[in-house]
């Protein structure tokens, strides 16, 4: 367990921070994390995880309610969307023992790398918003797109809101800052399903969960406040920042393997 005041004000800074860059771009699990592994050695990772997920679960409903007040949401497509990801999230769970994990951290690696590249020379690429039509077309392409991260986030996990974000870019025509709240409630969805596994199966450390928790509603509120002041362009490089750092901490764990 934590150990003392110390280690309990560091996982707060850590969650806080977590919680600011998920709020605007996603990805907060990045920092969270590997905190949470290092203040808990002792506990399976599955504790860890469940942990972590109900924390990040109460600041995506904080984030997410603030953001609805400023932002509209085509319900129509993410509410189908969401219910995808959280269908699959589930399989994609069931499947972790048979997927190797190895060849999927390959493919992500190289996806993210594309990603990247590719938002960093199209200079317009999410600055500006277009209306979407709630058609069959673009709700069954909502439906895919949610089927394929949400499957993803169970099975691996990390950047499944970084190419969300760019999937409703490309896929809608969102700005960054629709495209990363309408990820959020689609991420809530995978969430939800994961948390209907870790809570019965008693991989929850409650008290731990309430302290990150806090921190994280606090670094969500701030992150959206940012997000919402300073529009598309500032998630646009957050974004960017936070795939950078992605690749490179996935490419020195690879290098390590």
């Amino acid at each position: 367990m934590i150990s003392g005041p110390a280690d309990m004000i560091a996982l707060g800074l850590f969650s806080f921070c977590g919680g600011l860059i998920d709020a605007a771009v996603g990805g907060g699990g990045l920092i969270l994390l590997p905190a949470l592994i290092h203040a808990l050695p002792e506990y399976a990772l599955s504790t860890v995880f469940g942990t972590n997920k109900v924390a990040v679960w109460v600041a995506a409903v904080t984030s997410i309610g603030t953001y609805l007040k400023k932002v509209n949401i085509v319900w129509r497509i993410l509410l189908p969307t969401a219910l995808s990801a959280f269908v699959f999230a589930y399989f994609g769970a069931m499947s972790v023992a048979s997927i190797p994990k190895d060849s999927m951290q390959i493919v992500v690696f190289i996806l993210l790398i594309v990603m990247a590249v590719y938002t960093f020379h199209k200079k317009d690429l999410g600055l500006s918003h277009r209306k979407v039509e709630a058609n069959g077309r673009n709700i069954a392409k909502g439906v895919a797109f949610g089927g394929l991260i949400g499957f993803y986030d169970g099975l691996f996990g990390p950047g499944s809101g970084s190419f969300l974000i760019f999937l409703f870019i490309r896929g809608f025509g969102f700005d960054f800052l629709n495209a990363s709240v309408s990820a959020k409630l689609v991420n809530l969805g995978a969430f939800t399903a994961a948390l209907l596994f870790f809570i019965p199966s008693g991989h929850v450390l409650w008290k731990v969960s309430a302290l990150i928790a806090v921190c994280n509603v606090l670094g969500a509120l701030t992150g959206v406040y940012l997000a919402l002041r300073l529009g598309s362009q500032f998630i646009r490089v957050l974004f960017l920042t936070l795939l950078l750092f992605l690749i490179s901490r996935m490419g020195f764990t690879m290098l390590l393997v």
